[in-house]
């Protein structure tokens, strides 16, 4: 019974890619920056090879790698998370998907007002702590929904719980969604409830993502029609519209992200579990939280013999990410333009360096590989130090 646990750990980058300057993000490096923390400890990651990737120069290199390690490059045009995902899947995106550093056009924000019957506040890129904090009175006492994005392909719509009931508000973001199609086909339309009174705004965990659905052929497709289990573990569900998914989970968090897929390991399934662990990027990356950061990583790092533990003969763990968000660039608080790291572990996986790989495909045509599918979309299978 083959199992593959595939885990994104969001944001996780390690270093600009060649045309990061186009993006505005030259010089950025989240692993360095994470790595600069005191509370910055990877020693198991350390052991897999993470320190010997191409390019890495932050950490201790590792003698004798337990894992099969290699530098990833976004092939897509783009650096958010569904395009990041997507091309881990199978799906190159030639055009990136819109974003708006302007606000919405007056026709869009038109025809949401007219289906909701609600006005809409703010409609600028925002930071989602810092708009409700700004905005969230108005719309207590208005009732109008705060609409806001962000240097992302994103429509964000927060509301209070109390004044918007959170299935409300998901049926909103579900209209938003029949609204952002074709040319204003943003990636994901994002339900942010929040609670507390004036002055005191907190978001609450009860997040949604309703995303476009994948433009083609993904693994996740050819996994389940052959048979084959797709686990979603987080968001994972929401960024591929559940398109190929046979089974999900939703997460509150990282910690709880990392107990499901224990959970998970102590289950018969033959297939994919495919992890995303989204806290390194909307908690500490988008926040320049370098010390938030570089603990997370570390937690994570502490539970991975405990994961590797429960490996069966037959499983193989994969540790990615899907694009970077720097916590210490402090040009800005998104998204950044970055290579990433893949490591590939198991009982009869044979360690080695594969260096750098031309897109992030690789890793769906890996995954296909090991179950003997033949790939419907990009990439080559790394399986076996395959080029």
């Amino acid at each position: 019974m083959k199992r593959v646990f595939l885990i994104v750990l969001d944001s996780f980058g390690i270093g600009e890619m060649e045309d990061a300057a186009a993006y505005g993000d030259k010089g950025t490096n989240t692993l360095r920056s994470v790595s600069s923390s005191s509370y910055f400890h990877m020693p198991n990651m350390g052991k897999m090879g993470l320190f010997n990737i191409d390019g890495v120069t932050c950490g201790e290199k590792e003698a004798e790698p337990s894992a099969v390690i290699a530098r990833m490059k976004e092939a897509s045009k783009g650096k958010d998370t569904t395009i990041g995902h997507w091309e881990i899947a199978g799906i190159i995106s030639k055009r990136p998907l819109p974003t708006y550093p302007d606000g919405f056009p007056g026709e869009i924000l038109e025809a949401f007002s007219e289906k909701t019957g609600r006005g809409v506040l703010c409609n600028r890129p925002y930071s989602g702590t810092e708009v409700i904090k700004d905005y969230g009175q108005e719309h207590v006492e208005t009732g109008k929904l705060i609409v806001y994005t962000s240097a992302d392909s994103v429509f964000q719509i927060a509301a209070h719980e109390d004044v918007v009931p959170v299935e409300t508000l998901y049926e909103y973001c579900r209209m938003a969604r029949e609204i952002l199609k074709g040319e204003h086909g943003v990636g994901r339309v994002i339900a942010r409830p929040f609670t507390g009174k004036d002055g005191d705004y907190v978001r609450t965990p009860r997040r949604h993502d309703f995303s476009l659905q994948p433009p083609g052929v993904t693994m996740l497709d050819q996994l389940s029609a052959a048979g084959r289990d797709v686990i979603s573990i987080g968001k994972i569900q929401d960024i591929f519209a559940g398109k190929g998914i046979t089974e999900y989970t939703y997460t509150k968090g990282n910690e709880e992200g990392i107990d499901r897929t224990l959970a998970y390991l102590e289950k018969d399934f033959e297939g994919l579990c495919f992890v995303n662990l989204v806290d390194y990027d909307m908690l500490y990356g988008h926040r320049n939280d370098i010390d938030g950061y570089a603990k997370a990583l570390s937690y994570f790092d502490g539970k991975l013999p405990e994961i590797c533990g429960k490996l069966r003969e037959d499983d193989i763990l994969m540790l990615t990410a899907d694009h970077g968000c720097d916590p210490g660039y402090t040009v800005s608080t998104d998204h950044s333009r970055e290579h990433t790291p893949f490591l590939m572990y198991g009982k009869k996986i044979a360690p080695g360096n594969l260096g750098t790989r031309d897109t992030f495909a690789d890793i769906g045509a890996t995954v296909l590989d090991y179950f003997g599918i033949r790939p419907e979309s990009a990439g080559t299978s790394m399986l076996y130090g395959g080029e």
